[in-house]
């Protein structure tokens, strides 16, 4: 078997609107094709001996043990791969249930997809799964567990920790998209202007002051001891001085913990003697070079966790220890201990596996232990000097037994020091008594506190602190999100995507939106080239000053890795034509159709699809759709998909008596003339007024009020400023420039009327093709120019994609050839030769028309002749 290619979907995808993140393997089964499992001899024993829990899968029997009966019956190997690498995931504790396997027109070639939890364990699994199948076929011996473990290790490296996975969580199920922006917890909640960034467990509203106090241990103290709150009383030490002088001042026991650490690291307690005194001193100066020595206070320590100047959730904490059975050493103990199924490896788990290090063989050595010693029956043995889950500790909820007057002296700290989200460490007998009555002393605060011992306390009630973290960060009637309007088809999406976010730019709102030719933040182009993929759509949706996101959506990066948004609110598909076909297992248009309802389906349910009603694919999606609006365009009222969509009460945008005009039901409102839209050039660009009507319509669907609609298409203009490459006509006197992104038969085909309309002594083109269509898409590109021009000149040195440039220079020559064999044809090399071909021969009343992808930067090149040419006329007049 051969793995062709492996892609990693990440939003909505042509396999499935809900489940966003699927691998998607394309596999070539080569002679296995011909060898259904049960044509191998002892394949169903193997796998069933290697992984028996497949037996839960019920895949199409509908009932346990079904996977294994068609196993069994026959199935081939692109389907028994997706069940491995659903359960191997599954195995190393990421349950991942959807799958799906389909033939390609390749024979033999087939395209695995299946759910994955983290991305990197997702393509291990696809990679380990065809080994696994590869060994089971040979009836070679494998190790399973090996890539149990790695794909462990890899799901460690990647994932969120539990507080900020259960906040990504709680997002989630309110609908409140994230982004990752680094390999780490730094993550953004929203999109544009209405994001909230976090990492961890501290926001971007949390106050840098406030973080500064909590991390300064010894400043801390000082505040809150000014406020009257008990703390423990204690000194920082730099120097062995300094700790005598402590010592002497304090008395025994002590603690002694770094001025600047966390999770309990170079803590040590219960310090009785000099000798220990200096050994704990330095201990903790490993980690920070001023260490705290406190004195020790007999309690509890307990965890009260403070969100929006709240308490929501009080912990008591057990540091790392074992009981004794009066039988086994406590070597033997630690090992059981660590057995328990809620310990695992630092987040993994419930708690955290039990290590033996330092701070361990201390205690044990301060009560005359060591690992081999046996304790007695029921006796506690501890093993850790600090009670943090990190290093094995356990966690009971104590929540509904805090004292009214702790909850206020807590609440109160948070304000003191000024946490959104704030951690309170209490040493005290209990809770249910306040603290001034019990003695209890605040020992430090926390900013970014972990949440994990409150979601799952070892014992007690679990918490969702992660809920009042979002009820502070978007409160009730605060949005997370921004308008989303995508706009996808074969042709016109970039114009179309254009003149909407012209119209809301002309409404107040600071756009952001995406292109075929860049990235462009309130007409600020920030980034050039082909940015209509979903890292483009992500781009805009992290900028914190966008209002309003415009996305052009190409085919191609819903293929490859999914939408970049989980919904919009309005999805505009200009139409489905013939282009891009052959490739990524698209061969037909109704493939196509398949792709591009991939946005469709992505329209929240009060949102809007706006749909061309002259085109039979996008009417077969319409009648599809029943999750959210629909309103259909078209350049003709008389439309049948259009009267039968009204009469039911429906929206619709069309020609009538040379104006625009929105039907709602049986009421008309005219929009605009269309001889007055500039891009129209006077209604004679049949494909310009198609990209107007999806415009006008989904702005209207929006809300805009039509005045303004109007007043914006009015001044939208076919320029470089408005639509780079797109009908942009220049007038140089003598002769005429047209520049066009018709790159496709359908695209050429569009601007052909206006070309033959314009008055021109001789009419040439400068065209090219694109190396991944099909041999016959690119000679009708010169078929369709040899109906349009009297002369062609051809240049292909970009978009190669797998070919040369004298292959496809060839078959649009042949195409011409087809249509006029005396044709005159000149091939140049480059878009230099075609410039200087252009500049130097200009005949009088001669109209140049430049498919714009055929001259690097044709536009701005045109222009720039265009405005010398202008400032040279200007000084002959004066």
């Amino acid at each position: 078997m051969e793995i062709q290619r492996i892609q990693v979907l990440k939003g909505p995808n042509i396999w499935s609107i809900k489940r966003k993140k699927l691998i998607q393997m394309r596999l070539d089964l080569q002679d296995l094709e011909q060898r259904p499992s049960n044509t191998i001899p002892g394949f169903r024993e193997r796998i069933e001996q290697m992984i028996p829990s497949l037996y839960e899968h019920r895949c199409s029997e509908g009932h346990k043990g079904g996977f294994f009966e068609r196993v069994k019956d026959g199935t081939w190997m692109g389907h028994i791969i997706e069940h491995i690498a659903l359960e191997i995931q599954t195995l190393a504790g990421m349950f991942s249930g959807f799958g799906r396997t389909r033939s390609t027109n390749t024979p033999g070639v087939y395209n695995v997809v299946f759910s994955y939890v983290e991305e990197q364990v997702g393509v291990y699994a696809a990679k380990a799964a065809v080994r696994i199948a590869e060994a089971l076929i040979a009836g070679t011996a494998y190790d399973l567990e090996k890539d149990i473990m790695e794909m462990r290790k890899l799901r460690d490296d990647v994932r969120f920790g539990p507080s900020t996975g259960s906040i990504i969580d709680e997002a989630t199920a309110r609908n409140i998209p994230y982004i990752r922006l680094n390999s780490g917890s730094l993550i953004q909640l929203g999109h544009g202007r209405n994001q909230i960034r976090l990492r961890a467990t501290i926001t971007d509203r949390t106050s840098n002051i406030a973080v500064d106090i909590a991390c300064n241990k010894e400043e801390t103290k000082r505040i809150l001891n000014e406020q009257a709150i008990p703390v423990a009383q204690g000194m920082t030490v730099s120097s062995k001085e300094g700790l005598e002088r402590a010592v002497s001042e304090l008395g025994f026991p002590l603690v002694f913990k770094p001025l600047n650490g966390n999770h309990g690291r170079g803590a040590t307690i219960n310090v009785k003697n000099m000798t220990d005194a200096e050994a704990a001193f330095e201990h903790a100066r490993k980690i920070s070079p001023k260490v705290i020595a406190e004195r020790f206070i007999q309690g509890h320590d307990f965890r009260v966790l403070v969100i929006d100047y709240k308490m929501v959730a009080a912990a008591m904490r057990k540091p790392a220890h074992v009981i004794g059975d009066g039988i086994n050493n406590i070597r033997h103990l630690i090992d059981k201990e660590n057995s328990d199924p809620r310990r695992g490896y630092g987040h993994e788990n419930v708690l955290t596996e039990i290590v033996v290090d330092h701070d361990t063989e201390s205690l044990l050595q301060k009560t005359g232990y060591t690992l081999d010693s046996i304790p007695h029956d029921g006796e506690v043995v501890y093993l850790k000097s600090t009670a943090n889950l990190s290093t094995g500790g356990t966690s009971v909820d104590v929540t509904d037994l805090v004292h009214p007057l702790n909850v206020f002296v807590c609440e109160r700290i948070a304000k003191v020091i000024g946490l959104d989200i704030c951690g309170i460490d209490i040493m005290a007998a209990n809770l249910s008594e306040p603290l001034k009555d019990t003695g209890g002393v605040v020992l430090e605060v926390n900013a970014a506190p972990g949440f994990r011992m409150h979601l799952s306390p070892s014992e007690g009630t679990p918490r969702n602190v992660a809920a009042p973290v979002l009820d502070m960060l978007y409160p009730a009637g605060r949005t997370s999100r921004i308008p989303i309007i995508a706009v996808t088809g074969t042709n016109g999406k970039t114009t179309t995507t254009r003149l909407i976010s012209h119209i809301i730019r002309n409404n107040g709102y600071r756009v952001g939106y995406t292109t075929s030719d860049g990235i462009y933040i309130h007409d600020s182009l920030l980034k050039e080239g082909d940015t209509t993929g979903p890292a483009s759509a992500a781009f805009v949706l992290q900028d914190p000053t966008v209002e309003f996101a415009v996305l052009e959506t190409a085919r191609g990066g819903i293929l490859r890795a999914g939408l970049g948004f989980d919904n919009c609110d309005i999805a505009v598909l200009t139409n489905i034509q013939e282009d891009h076909l052959g490739i990524s297992d698209i061969n037909t248009l109704a493939d196509l159709q398949r792709v591009k309802s991939v946005l469709i389906e992505s329209v929240k349910a009060d949102g809007w699809a706006i749909l061309n009603a002259d085109d039979e694919h996008c009417l077969k999606i319409g009648q599809n759709t029943n999750h959210c609006n629909v309103a259909y365009f078209s350049t003709a009222e008389e439309n049948k998909a259009i009267a039968d969509h009204c009469r039911k009460g429906g929206t619709a945008a069309f020609v009538e008596k040379g104006f625009i005009t929105i039907k709602k039901g049986s009421w008309k409102i005219p929009l605009v003339r269309v001889d007055n839209i500039p891009i129209t050039y006077g209604g004679t660009v049949t494909f310009m007024v198609q990209n107007a009507l999806a415009a006008g319509l989904a702005a209207y669907s929006w809300g805009f009020k039509v005045s303004d609609i109007r007043s914006a298409m009015e001044n939208f203009l076919p320029s470089v400023e408005h639509t780079p490459g797109r009908m942009n006509l220049f007038d140089f006197q003598t002769y005429k420039i047209l520049v066009d992104y018709a790159h496709n038969p359908d695209g050429l085909l569009g601007i052909k009327p206006f070309i033959l309309s314009t008055p021109a002594s001789i009419r040439t083109g400068v065209i090219s093709g694109t190396g991944d269509r099909r041999d016959d898409d690119i000679r009708k590109m010169g078929r369709i120019a040899a109906g349009i021009f009297d002369k062609i000149v051809i240049c292909q040195e970009r978009y190669l994609r797998g070919r040369t440039g004298e292959e496809i220079s060839k078959l649009l020559t042949e195409g011409v050839r087809e249509v006029n064999a005396d044709k005159p044809v000149t091939v140049l090399r480059n878009s230099e030769e075609v410039w200087k071909f252009i500049i130097d021969n200009p005949r009088d009343g001669e109209l140049i028309t430049i498919i714009s992808n055929t001259v690097e930067n044709a536009y701005q090149k045109v222009n720039e002749h265009y405005q010398s040419n202008k400032k040279i006329e200007l000084k002959k007049s004066s």
